[in-house]
């Protein structure tokens, strides 16, 4: 890529990223001092993010790389999974091979989770749809696009936080998930969220939100308030799919999200 796409490459994003502000609610620019502050803190927060990553990235590079002297080859023997990466990779094995309910007889894979397992933030879902289905990827469809541009507006991007569901199959139709199926399916996302440990997490929806707080309020009453979830904040928030209906909607998501970039950075300072 030449000096001049890469130019027009990023007004093109700078233009975008603008009009999506103002399709969010956002009107015009506060250049205040102590606002400058604030995005000063939530840079240095994304910085860290990747530093975080790259530096977990080089490190498992090495361990792969650099020999250990005085040590002779042995046949692999079980053990028990100490980091990150290794205990999701064996909860996925476990949740690949599950029949527990009906779903695992219509989907085509599960739909385990992506992103970074080491992320501050964590975004939980309904249930797949039949995009997600097919790829195996969450939130890879219409409301997927769009929840990945609202990542965007945070500063953020869907390498840098971990996105996943309630459910890991697909309900025929994308109806709503059935109260045996998120039973039997409600134990994974708790290892999910025990083994990354976020700071935050955003649900959406309703489903989502009730479910993992355990709650019987409407999304409207629940959304920009923060609850509880073993001592983790828990933002619930419209689902992506319901603002794709009710564009309307959407200043009251980015409020949320501004809700939660300011704790995020109330966290960083600390």
């Amino acid at each position: 890529m030449n000096i001049q796409q890469s130019d027009t490459s990023i007004y093109e994003d700078i233009n975008y990223f603008l009009r999506y502000l103002k399709q969010m609610g956002a009107k015009g620019a506060d250049i205040k001092q102590t606002s400058l502050e604030c995005i000063r803190k939530w840079e240095k927060f994304c910085v860290s993010s990747q530093q975080k990553i790259q530096k977990n990235i080089d490190k498992r590079l090495t361990q792969k790389q650099k020999p250990v002297p005085g040590i002779k080859k042995q046949i692999p023997q079980k053990q028990s999974f100490t980091n990150t990466n290794d205990s999701l990779t064996t909860l996925l094995k476990t949740v690949k091979s599950c029949t527990k309910c009906k779903l695992h007889k219509t989907r085509t894979q599960i739909v385990f989770g992506a992103g970074d397992p080491k992320s501050n933030i964590v975004f939980v879902g309904e249930a797949p749809g039949f995009d997600e289905d097919k790829t195996g990827k969450p939130f890879v469809g219409a409301a997927g696009q769009l929840l990945t541009r609202i990542i965007l507006a945070m500063h953020l991007n869907r390498d840098m936080v971990y996105i996943c569901n309630i459910l890991k199959c697909r309900p025929p139709e994308n109806r709503k998930p059935e109260p045996d199926e998120m039973k039997h399916c409600f134990g994974y996302l708790e290892t999910q969220l025990d083994i990354i440990k976020p700071d935050i997490i955003c649900t959406l929806g309703s489903t989502a939100s009730q479910a993992l707080l355990n709650e019987n309020t409407s999304i409207t009453r629940m959304r920009g308030h923060f609850y509880d979830y073993k001592g983790i904040p828990v933002m619930p928030t419209f689902h992506p799919s319901y603002l794709l209906r009710n564009e309307s909607k959407k200043k009251e998501v980015w409020h949320d999200m501004q809700q939660i970039m300011k704790k995020m950075q109330d966290s960083f300072s600390k």
